[in-house]
């Protein structure tokens, strides 16, 4: 049974059983309330698929592309979850929710706030599917930076479906493909930074 989690975009939460059927997914579209909704999604998609905590097998977790903030809030349940039952957590790329199994090559596209844009390509060809990305770029500038990828039909994400990250994350093991690194794909530095005057401070040799 797989708990799958997500907070790039919105928040949503899903239960998908083993054999892909999805039980339940709750969303907010919230951009700014990732720490108040994470766990009430949490308990619903319980509820509303009729298990207990106990029955979750595996824990998958959205890593991105999203900003800072939002991002490390569903990052962070997913692993606490997890964890607290000694589970393994299943990372996977946000875009891939939608672009993995579309029906055709497209490229996903997500707000990345401060006037720039994320991206992925994916490619169908010879089985192959995220060819490009996740990276940034300005709106303006996506045709020149797809290149060759810029005739491909566009899909904006507004919201990340929890349930197709599970089923990316079945097909990842159906085949064995290798789970990318459990790093957040913030794809620029955060917005708040330490400042000098608040990191300690060395002490001076004689």
């Amino acid at each position: 049974m797989f708990l799958a989690v997500d907070s790039s975009l919105g928040t949503t939460v899903a239960i998908v059983t083993d054999d892909g059927r999805v039980l339940s997914e709750t969303q907010s579209l919230d951009i700014r309330g990732h720490a108040e909704n994470i766990g009430v999604l949490l308990a619903s998609a319980l509820e509303s698929a009729g298990i207990g905590a106990s029955e979750v097998t595996q824990v998958v977790m959205g890593i991105g592309p999203g900003p800072f903030t939002g991002l490390r809030v569903g990052m962070a349940s997913a692993i606490a979850f997890a964890h607290s039952r000694s589970l393994p957590v299943l990372p996977v790329i946000s875009h891939d929710a939608l672009g993995w199994f579309a029906p055709d090559d497209v490229v996903v596209t997500s707000d990345a706030r401060r006037g720039e844009l994320a991206y992925s390509v994916y490619w169908g060809r010879e089985g192959m599917r995220r060819v490009v990305g996740p990276t940034l770029c300005r709106p303006e500038d996506l045709d020149e930076a797809l290149g060759e990828y810029a005739r491909l039909d566009r899909l904006e994400a507004t919201i990340i479906p929890a349930a197709g990250l599970a089923q990316v994350a079945r097909a990842f093991l159906e085949h064995s493909l290798a789970f990318p690194e459990p790093r957040p794909q913030y794809l620029r530095a955060p917005d708040v930074t330490v400042s000098e005057k608040s990191l300690p401070h060395k002490p001076v040799l004689p």
